[in-house]
């Protein structure tokens, strides 16, 4: 049977999805993507998958996509990250037969893509996109897929688009923000962006961005045209997003939970779900948030799981009648709704100003305060602040260390060469030199091993004088024997 393309493959592979759960690291693993079919997903990506890793590692394949057959995940696209046409070909075959497509990742915009080479970090590299995904169309019996993230102007971004195509990508899923728009400086995604790329190409185009409730999934099909839009955050924060429904938190952290005991995944995983699920529960109950931080087993999340629901519960037999939500939420924080990121200035009021515990801020330091006088610190700062309150981060208080001659490395204060101890250990032993400071001792000892030598060579003299003496008798009667 040909291998179907374009519309065709939407249609009838994937079922004329319009409800996507996308691809995201340790988070869209199976119990997570059961729980999102059940309510209303109709096609999951697997997580961002390593393709070196998968080729040469068989328990990772075996985590990841070998595990327990379950016919209900599907249709399913399995995601890599990879630089090699090569590689990538390798690991897609390896995976075909578990997938109705294989899809490469040119959109993770994090730091490890970037010291990987992968992800959004090879948009640039277009010649080496071509082969990787040509080679891919070539060798593999299911689609080629694309994520990818925009570039600042549209028509570079649709010529992308167009050169993804060309190559052989049979669906294409555009996040509508650059790879310099991440975290609390993600912003709005654009879905002019997608809109231009959708007319412009011939295949099948997901959105994904801006994406919180079912509303903007109608708003977002009907502005860009996409046959279909694809969601990460706003489905950890609330699986059943694609019903239009807001459930209440517990309801869908228990029905997970019992997925999970069918299908299990490392309870990193499981903690990192209830984390988002429970994000603004969690700000009221924060002994309890200290708890899942550090429980250790299955069991011991279920049991704080309860513990959140009975507080939530008596919370809610003790409202008042006609009361509001707080923190200006759009439903009581027991209820699954968005979580809607702060920008820099935003996060830095937030956890500035309202009084949050122990004065911890945001995970980086972003931006000077309006005042201008004291520098945010990082929240590894913070905790050797709290430690040490004494402690100063300010690099003019810090003091001057006096650098190696050889390579600037600060270097050892009572080195002999003036050096760092890897400079200093190199010369020492070139030179046969000893340097305390650092405490090297090549001279030390090989005089030593001289000096144990010199001894072996004593106990045996007596043996070497007699033969010495033995030597010089024979010597001296051959010269009388001659003489005569």
């Amino acid at each position: 049977m040909p291998k179907l393309r374009g519309e065709a493959f939407w249609r009838e592979t994937l079922r004329s999805a319009h409800y996507v759960v996308a691809p995201m690291v340790d988070q869209s693993e199976l119990a997570w993507r059961l729980l999102s079919r059940r309510h209303g997903a109709q096609l999951c990506y697997t997580p961002m998958l390593h393709a070196q890793v998968f080729l040469r590692d068989a328990n990772y394949r075996r985590e990841n996509l070998y595990g327990e057959a379950c016919p209900e995940d599907r249709p399913l696209i399995v995601q890599f990250c990879a630089n090699d046409p090569e590689v990538f070909v390798q690991a897609a075959l390896l995976a075909q037969d578990y997938c109705d497509a294989i899809d490469l990742n040119l959109g993770c915009p994090q730091m490890i893509a970037k010291r990987g080479h992968y992800g959004a970090f090879l948009q640039e590299e277009w010649d080496l996109l071509q082969r990787m995904i040509l080679l891919a169309n070539e060798k593999l019996s299911v689609p080629i897929t694309c994520k990818i993230r925009v570039f600042p102007d549209i028509d570079k971004t649709v010529k992308y688009a167009q050169m993804l195509e060309k190559a052989g990508c049979q669906l294409l899923t555009v996040h509508g923000r650059t790879k310099e728009q991440k975290g609390p400086l993600a912003g709005v995604a654009s879905w002019e962006h997608i809109q231009a790329v959708r007319k412009a190409v011939n295949i099948p185009v997901f959105a994904n961005g801006n994406i919180q409730c079912l509303s903007d999934v109608e708003d977002c099909i009907r502005k860009t045209g996409v046959h279909g839009v694809m969601s990460a955050e706003g489905n950890l924060h609330n699986p059943a997003l694609f019903e239009g429904r807001n459930p209440l938190v517990w309801e869908m952290a228990e029905e997970y939970l019992e997925i999970v005991r069918k299908y299990p995944c490392p309870l990193s995983y499981v903690r990192a779900h209830l984390f988002k699920l429970w994000h603004h529960t969690l700000q009221v109950y924060q002994q309890l948030r200290e708890e899942l931080a550090k429980v250790k087993t299955l069991e011991g999340i279920i049991d704080v799981n309860r513990e959140l629901k009975l507080r939530c519960q008596e919370e809610i037999a003790n409202q008042k009648e006609g009361e509001k939500p707080k923190e200006g939420l759009p439903f009581f924080h027991w209820i699954c709704q968005p979580y809607i990121r702060p920008g820099p200035k935003e996060r830095c009021r937030e956890n500035g100003d309202s009084g949050t515990e122990k004065g911890v801020r945001g995970k980086r330091a972003l931006e000077e305060e309006e005042d201008g006088n004291s520098e945010l610190l990082s929240k590894n700062k913070q905790k050797k602040k709290l430690r040490n309150p004494n402690k100063s981060f300010d690099p003019s208080l810090k003091p001057k260390y006096a650098k190696c001659d050889q390579c600037g490395n600060p270097k050892g204060n009572k080195c002999v060469f003036n050096m760092c101890r890897g400079c200093c250990k190199k010369r020492a032993f070139k030179e046969v030199a000893d340097c305390p400071g650092h405490g090297l001792l090549f001279k030390t000892k090989y005089e030593k091993s001289l000096s144990w030598q010199h001894s072996q060579r004593g106990i045996q003299t007596p043996e070497i004088s007699q033969r010495g003496d033995a030597d010089v008798g024979e010597m001296a009667v051959l010269k009388e024997a001659g003489d005569n």
